[in-house]
């Protein structure tokens, strides 16, 4: 049965995905605006890019109620999909961390930093790429999954991290696809378990704030150390934004005979995450490296109008074409953001580097902006030819 969507969701990830590999690029910029750049860890000031990772949280909330009702049309067991959504979670920890540790990589490890990044690029690509679909004889799909595993065993083997290279793999956070991943657990297991009771979710996202509001407050009590590998969930911030996602499917969903009513509910949603972000402001500031529930309530509200106004746009009023070139990005969304690391070691392996005039103020991010565009038609390329990743 073809998986139920709605194009709404796949251009507001689209988007997101094009914004987040452009506001990545800014590393390799000088002179780019403040108000496009992260806020500092004191800062209590929104950047443009404070908002796109949480925005792509609310986005997986949105695609989880379709997942799992397109495994169910299909006859899975309840079983079957929870041991599906464990092996996912699990296969973004183990990127988050593998990434992280590049961050934290020391210069003389053995293969180099930047080529032990290529090398972890390629080993993830072998692992989770969707060889069925791929052009590749079926009889060489478990070799290259096998030798994708081996080269994650030899990446850690021969990493040296730490200011002196004397530090192994750890975990020093876990990376953006890993808190995806921690946020997408939770949340796709307790929609699973509630069968998608709309007031079960609406409850699930109080908790989640409130538990933000607790961990910002310095009273919630600390985790016992057999299970601190739970703090993501525990502090709340994070999942919170996906169980925000979830909850405007399910608004939509109820009323979805009713455009009206769908969409003042979303807008609704929004404007009360809003006012409750500004609200509070003045007690916690909005920071995103601290994770301050406002937050978490200003993007939240975000997602909520971003939703419904591109619901207007693409369900409603069926205007899809503009989004056409950007389209991969939200249909091989983790091949698009798999790309970037292929090409930034072999930049800095091989030297290459524009003018810096190229790499400054405006020019710069017009620049970093059509790379963005550039890596979205190299995965269409790619996923026209049946090479696309899967988790």
């Amino acid at each position: 049965m073809k998986k139920a969507r709605i194009a709404s969701i796949d251009i507001l990830r689209a988007l997101t995905m094009v914004l987040m590999i452009w506001v990545n690029d800014f590393w390799t910029l000088t002179d780019v605006p403040k108000w496009l750049k992260h806020a500092s860890a004191q800062e209590d000031y929104l950047g443009f890019s404070d908002v796109i990772f949480p925005l792509f949280l609310f986005i997986v909330g949105l695609s989880i109620p379709f997942a799992i009702k397109q495994r169910q049309n299909k006859g899975d067991a309840t079983n079957a999909i929870v041991k599906h959504i464990i092996i996912r979670s699990i296969s973004l920890l183990i990127i988050g961390v593998y990434m992280v540790n590049y961050e934290s990589a020391h210069q003389t490890l053995g293969l180099g930093k930047y080529w032990w990044c290529f090398t972890m690029a390629l080993a993830t690509v072998l692992v989770w790429m969707h060889w069925k679909r791929s052009p590749i004889p079926e009889k060489w799909h478990p070799y290259l999954q096998g030798l994708g595993i081996l080269l994650f065993i030899f990446l850690a083997f021969m990493y040296k991290g730490g200011s002196d290279g004397t530090v192994g793999m750890k975990t020093y956070w876990w990376g953006i696809l890993g808190l995806i991943g921690w946020a997408y657990l939770i949340n796709a297991l307790l929609f699973l378990l509630s069968k998608g009771n709309l007031y079960v979710m609406v409850s699930v996202f109080i908790g989640f704030n409130g538990l933000a509001v607790l961990n910002q407050l310095k009273i919630l009590p600390d985790l016992n150390h057999n299970i601190s590998f739970l703090s993501v969930i525990y502090g709340g911030t994070i999942p919170a934004l996906t169980s925000a996602g979830i909850l405007a499917t399910l608004l939509y969903k109820k009323w979805s005979t009713n455009h009206k009513w769908a969409l003042l509910a979303l807008t609704a949603a929004g404007i009360t995450c809003l006012f409750y972000g500004l609200a509070t402001r003045s007690i916690w500031g909005i920071s995103k490296i601290q994770g301050t529930p406002s937050w978490v309530a200003i993007c939240t509200g975000i997602g909520f109008i971003a939703f419904a106004l591109l619901y207007v746009l693409a369900d409603i009023k069926k205007q899809t074409h503009w989004a056409k070139i950007i389209a991969p990005a939200g249909t091989a969304t983790l091949t698009c953001y798999m790309i970037p690391y292929f090409i930034y070691p072999l930049r800095q392996i091989t030297g290459v580097r524009f003018p810096e005039l190229l790499n400054t103020g405006l020019i710069g991010l017009i620049g970093s902006f059509i790379f963005a565009i550039l890596v979205v038609i190299f995965t269409g390329w790619m996923e026209k030819r049946g090479y696309k990743l899967k988790l």
